[in-house]
């Protein structure tokens, strides 16, 4: 079930490859003979966690709205069983009826607390009850019903070939008419491909005070990793000033001086954050013959 033109799909693919190899280019420079020799098993063992709440104070019971005919929390579950990086794909929750929902279309579920503070704490509660050990975990936000398993892959490779990053994420080209919406987060990168900041309001920010709508301005993507190690530091960090500010996970691992690896792809980006993106993403859907 193609999602993207032929053309689409290779400028997405370069974009990929083009993060690869430049952490592959950081890898070199620290050793690449020694470290390219074990490469083949640096962060092999990767586990796909779906964090999925029922309480929200925008969408209650997002995760179990109805999406041409299917939960949502089981159209983005199908789309990340295709990615080919994952040993497994779990669900992670603290809410019956989102368990009871994906037991029915043969999802395995991780019951966690109701004290988890956001999707990150969900993914470590439910790594440690998990009976495998795994080197990388991929935080897959339930409201990416449309998420492409290349970018899951990709966003997997960039951390294994990353050894000085502790996370990675993916961004895409962000549209001027969703420059100024808090939901959509905006990021900025290094030119070595390393997140610089990340933002509900409008990044880089210039003195007219509008949109400039010849900037590539980047827009965060519902997907990032996370080294197994690392995930169980985070949480037992203190939630920081920025983190807090902005409601951003994300930013207590830069203000904590860790480094996060960032690939940019081609993704036309179709979250659910309110009731009316339903319909959006319905009529997408239709447009492209798929059920």
């Amino acid at each position: 079930m193609a999602l993207c033109s032929s053309s689409s799909s290779s400028s997405q693919k370069a974009w990929i490859v083009h993060g690869i190899l430049a952490g592959t280019a950081i890898a070199a420079a620290i050793g690449a003979h020694a470290y390219l020799g074990r490469c083949r098993k640096f962060r092999s063992r990767v586990v796909g966690i779906i964090p999925a709440r029922y309480a929200s104070s925008r969408f209650e019971g997002k995760p179990l709205v109805q999406i041409l005919g299917k939960p949502m929390i089981q159209r983005t579950w199908e789309r990340s069983k295709l990615a080919s990086t994952l040993d497994h794909v779990v669900v992670a929750t603290d809410d019956e009826r989102i368990a009871d929902c994906c037991r029915g279309f043969g999802a395995d579920v991780i019951m966690t607390s109701e004290s988890c503070r956001n999707g990150t704490e969900r993914c470590n509660e439910a790594l440690e009850k998990l009976e495998k050990e795994y080197d990388v975990v991929v935080n897959i936000e339930g409201d990416e019903p449309l998420i492409e398993p290349e970018i899951i892959d990709g966003v997997v490779k960039a951390l294994q070939v990353a050894p000085d990053a502790v996370f990675s994420t993916a961004v895409t080209s962000l549209k001027p008419e969703d420059g100024l919406d808090p939901n959509r987060v905006k990021c900025v990168v290094n030119n070595r491909g390393y997140a610089i900041y990340f933002s509900r309001g409008l990044i880089p920010f210039n003195k007219s005070g509008g949109v400039n709508p010849d900037f590539p301005y980047m827009l965060h993507l519902g997907i990032q990793s996370f080294d197994s190690k690392f995930l169980k530091v985070y949480s037992e960090l203190q939630p920081t000033p920025l983190q807090l500010e902005e409601d951003l996970e994300q930013l207590k691992v830069l203000e904590n001086g860790y480094k996060m690896k960032v690939i940019k792809v081609d993704h036309e980006a179709h979250g659910v954050d309110t009731p009316e993106d339903v319909e959006k993403i319905e009529s997408l859907m239709r447009e492209r013959n798929m059920s």
